[in-house]
Protein backbone atom coordinates (compact mmCIF):
# COMPACT_ATOMS: atom_id res chain seq x y z
CA UNK A 1 0.00 0.00 0.00
CA UNK A 2 3.04 2.28 0.14
CA UNK A 3 2.94 5.44 -1.96
CA UNK A 4 5.96 7.36 -3.30
CA UNK A 5 6.07 9.45 -0.10
CA UNK A 6 4.47 7.31 2.64
CA UNK A 7 5.76 3.82 3.45
CA UNK A 8 2.79 2.46 5.40
CA UNK A 9 -0.08 0.00 5.12
CA UNK A 10 -3.76 0.87 4.92
CA UNK A 11 -4.97 0.96 8.50
CA UNK A 12 -1.69 2.29 9.88
CA UNK A 13 -3.18 5.79 10.05
CA UNK A 14 -6.18 6.77 12.15
CA UNK A 15 -9.22 8.46 10.59
CA UNK A 16 -7.97 11.80 11.94
CA UNK A 17 -4.41 13.06 11.41
CA UNK A 18 -2.79 16.10 13.02
CA UNK A 19 -0.37 17.66 10.55
CA UNK A 20 2.37 20.03 11.75
CA UNK A 21 4.88 21.30 9.24
CA UNK A 22 7.94 20.30 11.26
CA UNK A 23 8.80 16.57 11.67
CA UNK A 24 10.24 17.37 15.11
CA UNK A 25 6.87 18.82 16.17
CA UNK A 26 5.26 15.60 14.96
CA UNK A 27 7.62 13.61 17.15
CA UNK A 28 7.03 15.95 20.11
CA UNK A 29 3.25 15.52 19.88
CA UNK A 30 3.55 11.73 19.62
CA UNK A 31 5.93 11.42 22.55
CA UNK A 32 4.16 13.85 24.87
CA UNK A 33 0.46 13.44 24.09
CA UNK A 34 -0.22 10.05 22.47
CA UNK A 35 -0.39 6.74 24.30
CA UNK A 36 1.34 3.73 22.71
CA UNK A 37 2.57 5.86 19.81
CA UNK A 38 4.03 3.84 16.92
CA UNK A 39 6.15 5.21 14.07
CA UNK A 40 4.28 4.32 10.86
CA UNK A 41 6.17 6.44 8.33
CA UNK A 42 9.64 7.95 8.10
CA UNK A 43 10.20 8.43 4.37
CA UNK A 44 12.50 11.48 3.92
CA UNK A 45 12.38 11.92 7.69
CA UNK A 46 8.73 13.06 7.53
CA UNK A 47 7.75 11.26 10.69
CA UNK A 48 4.23 9.85 11.07
CA UNK A 49 2.93 8.25 14.26
CA UNK A 50 -0.31 6.58 15.34
CA UNK A 51 -1.34 6.24 18.97
CA UNK A 52 -4.26 6.90 21.30
CA UNK A 53 -5.64 10.09 22.80
CA UNK A 54 -8.50 9.83 25.30
CA UNK A 55 -9.01 6.26 24.14
CA UNK A 56 -9.34 7.14 20.44
CA UNK A 57 -6.86 6.39 17.66
CA UNK A 58 -5.17 9.56 16.43
CA UNK A 59 -2.25 10.01 14.04
CA UNK A 60 0.25 12.81 13.60
CA UNK A 61 2.50 13.33 10.59
CA UNK A 62 4.53 16.24 9.31
CA UNK A 63 3.62 18.03 6.08
CA UNK A 64 6.87 19.82 5.32
CA UNK A 65 6.83 23.46 4.21
CA UNK A 66 4.65 24.96 1.53
CA UNK A 67 1.61 24.01 -0.53
CA UNK A 68 3.36 21.55 -2.89
CA UNK A 69 4.56 19.57 0.14
CA UNK A 70 1.32 19.46 2.13
CA UNK A 71 -0.48 18.91 -1.18
CA UNK A 72 1.40 15.64 -1.68
CA UNK A 73 1.06 14.29 1.86
CA UNK A 74 -2.57 15.24 2.40
CA UNK A 75 -3.56 13.86 -1.03
CA UNK A 76 -1.96 10.50 -0.29
CA UNK A 77 -3.47 10.31 3.20
CA UNK A 78 -6.96 11.20 1.95
CA UNK A 79 -6.93 9.02 -1.15
CA UNK A 80 -4.80 5.98 -0.29
CA UNK A 81 -4.82 5.52 3.49
CA UNK A 82 -8.46 6.05 4.44
CA UNK A 83 -7.91 9.31 6.36
CA UNK A 84 -11.11 11.34 6.79
CA UNK A 85 -9.91 14.41 8.71
CA UNK A 86 -6.67 16.38 8.67
CA UNK A 87 -6.06 19.14 11.20
CA UNK A 88 -3.08 21.31 10.40
CA UNK A 89 -1.29 22.44 13.58
CA UNK A 90 1.15 25.03 12.34
CA UNK A 91 2.66 28.44 12.86
CA UNK A 92 1.60 31.70 11.28
CA UNK A 93 2.61 35.33 11.15
CA UNK A 94 0.15 37.83 12.58
CA UNK A 95 -1.27 40.43 10.22
CA UNK A 96 -4.19 41.70 12.33
CA UNK A 97 -3.22 44.30 14.92
CA UNK A 98 -5.07 42.47 17.72
CA UNK A 99 -3.00 39.27 17.34
CA UNK A 100 0.10 38.67 19.45
CA UNK A 101 2.70 35.92 19.88
CA UNK A 102 1.19 32.57 20.96
CA UNK A 103 -2.39 33.56 20.05
CA UNK A 104 -4.27 30.79 18.21
CA UNK A 105 -6.02 31.28 14.88
CA UNK A 106 -8.38 28.92 13.05
CA UNK A 107 -8.71 29.48 9.32
CA UNK A 108 -12.34 29.61 8.21
CA UNK A 109 -10.91 30.30 4.77
CA UNK A 110 -7.53 30.50 3.10
CA UNK A 111 -6.71 33.21 0.56
CA UNK A 112 -3.69 32.43 -1.58
CA UNK A 113 -1.31 33.69 -4.25
CA UNK A 114 -0.74 30.10 -5.39
CA UNK A 115 -1.64 28.61 -8.75
CA UNK A 116 -2.54 25.30 -7.02
CA UNK A 117 -6.21 25.61 -8.00
CA UNK A 118 -5.51 25.82 -11.75
CA UNK A 119 -5.26 22.01 -11.90
CA UNK A 120 -9.05 21.79 -11.45
CA UNK A 121 -9.79 23.68 -14.66
CA UNK A 122 -12.31 26.01 -13.04
CA UNK A 123 -13.59 29.01 -14.98
CA UNK A 124 -13.65 31.29 -11.92
CA UNK A 125 -11.81 31.80 -8.64
CA UNK A 126 -12.20 29.04 -6.05
CA UNK A 127 -12.47 30.00 -2.36
CA UNK A 128 -10.81 27.31 -0.17
CA UNK A 129 -12.60 26.90 3.17
CA UNK A 130 -12.35 24.77 6.29
CA UNK A 131 -14.81 21.95 6.97
CA UNK A 132 -17.55 23.45 9.14
CA UNK A 133 -17.95 20.31 11.26
CA UNK A 134 -14.29 20.45 12.34
CA UNK A 135 -14.31 24.21 12.84
CA UNK A 136 -17.51 24.09 14.91
CA UNK A 137 -16.15 21.31 17.14
CA UNK A 138 -12.83 23.12 17.58
CA UNK A 139 -14.62 26.33 18.53
CA UNK A 140 -16.80 24.50 21.07
CA UNK A 141 -13.77 22.82 22.65
CA UNK A 142 -11.80 26.09 22.79
CA UNK A 143 -14.62 27.61 24.86
CA UNK A 144 -14.70 24.55 27.13
CA UNK A 145 -10.93 24.75 27.68
CA UNK A 146 -10.93 28.52 28.13
CA UNK A 147 -8.72 29.04 25.07
CA UNK A 148 -9.34 32.20 23.06
CA UNK A 149 -9.69 31.20 19.42
CA UNK A 150 -9.46 33.82 16.68
CA UNK A 151 -11.43 32.66 13.62
CA UNK A 152 -11.07 34.27 10.20
CA UNK A 153 -9.21 34.25 6.91
CA UNK A 154 -5.64 33.03 6.54
CA UNK A 155 -3.31 33.95 3.71
CA UNK A 156 -1.47 30.92 2.28
CA UNK A 157 1.57 32.33 0.51
CA UNK A 158 3.88 30.58 -1.95
CA UNK A 159 6.60 33.08 -1.07
CA UNK A 160 8.29 33.43 2.31
CA UNK A 161 10.58 36.15 0.95
CA UNK A 162 8.21 38.23 -1.15
CA UNK A 163 9.70 40.72 -3.63
CA UNK A 164 6.75 43.02 -2.89
CA UNK A 165 7.62 44.59 0.47
CA UNK A 166 4.02 45.73 0.95
CA UNK A 167 2.33 42.43 0.10
CA UNK A 168 1.30 41.58 3.66
CA UNK A 169 -0.10 45.05 4.28
CA UNK A 170 -2.40 44.59 1.30
CA UNK A 171 -3.81 41.36 2.71
CA UNK A 172 -4.17 42.93 6.16
CA UNK A 173 -6.36 45.72 4.80
CA UNK A 174 -8.78 43.03 3.56
CA UNK A 175 -9.18 41.68 7.09
CA UNK A 176 -6.89 38.66 6.73
CA UNK A 177 -5.73 37.58 10.18
CA UNK A 178 -2.43 35.81 9.55
CA UNK A 179 -0.04 34.48 6.91
CA UNK A 180 1.15 30.86 6.58
CA UNK A 181 2.05 28.58 3.66
CA UNK A 182 -0.12 25.44 3.62
CA UNK A 183 -3.82 25.79 4.45
CA UNK A 184 -5.19 26.61 0.99
CA UNK A 185 -3.78 23.45 -0.62
CA UNK A 186 -4.98 21.33 2.31
CA UNK A 187 -8.50 22.77 2.01
CA UNK A 188 -8.58 22.19 -1.75
CA UNK A 189 -7.39 18.59 -1.42
CA UNK A 190 -10.04 17.93 1.22
CA UNK A 191 -12.76 19.40 -0.97
CA UNK A 192 -11.68 17.41 -4.03
CA UNK A 193 -11.42 14.19 -2.00
CA UNK A 194 -14.73 14.68 -0.19
CA UNK A 195 -12.91 14.75 3.15
CA UNK A 196 -12.49 17.27 6.01
CA UNK A 197 -9.74 19.74 6.88
CA UNK A 198 -9.02 22.52 9.35
CA UNK A 199 -5.95 24.69 9.89
CA UNK A 200 -5.16 25.80 13.44
CA UNK A 201 -2.10 28.01 13.78
CA UNK A 202 -0.20 29.56 16.66
CA UNK A 203 1.18 33.02 16.04
CA UNK A 204 4.95 32.55 15.86
CA UNK A 205 5.89 36.02 14.65
CA UNK A 206 4.47 39.43 13.83
CA UNK A 207 6.19 40.34 10.53
CA UNK A 208 4.70 43.82 10.38
CA UNK A 209 5.86 44.57 13.94
CA UNK A 210 9.15 42.67 14.17
CA UNK A 211 8.35 40.20 16.99
CA UNK A 212 9.17 36.48 16.64
CA UNK A 213 9.69 33.18 18.46
CA UNK A 214 12.68 30.84 18.14
CA UNK A 215 12.68 27.54 16.21
CA UNK A 216 12.87 25.62 19.53
CA UNK A 217 9.85 27.51 20.87
CA UNK A 218 7.91 26.70 17.70
CA UNK A 219 8.80 23.02 18.08
CA UNK A 220 7.95 22.57 21.77
CA UNK A 221 5.92 25.42 23.24
CA UNK A 222 2.79 25.50 21.09
CA UNK A 223 1.15 23.04 23.47
CA UNK A 224 -2.16 24.90 23.82
CA UNK A 225 -2.77 24.53 20.08
CA UNK A 226 -1.75 20.87 20.22
CA UNK A 227 -4.16 20.21 23.09
CA UNK A 228 -6.99 21.97 21.25
CA UNK A 229 -6.38 19.95 18.08
CA UNK A 230 -6.13 16.66 19.95
CA UNK A 231 -9.34 17.28 21.89
CA UNK A 232 -11.04 18.09 18.58
CA UNK A 233 -9.63 14.92 17.00
CA UNK A 234 -10.93 12.83 19.90
CA UNK A 235 -14.50 14.00 19.29
CA UNK A 236 -14.83 13.70 15.49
Amino acid sequence: MATPHINAEKGDFAKTVLMPGDPLRSKFIAENFLKNAKLVNNVRGVQGYTGEYNGKAVSVMASGMGMPSIGIYSYELFNFFGVENIIRVGSAGALADNLNLYDIVAGIGACTNSAYMTQYGLTGTYAPTASYSLLKKCDEISEKLGIKLHVGNLYSSDTFYDDDADALKKWRKMGVLAVEMEAAALYMNAARSGKNALAICTISDCPLRGAETSSEEREKSFTQMMKLALETAAEV
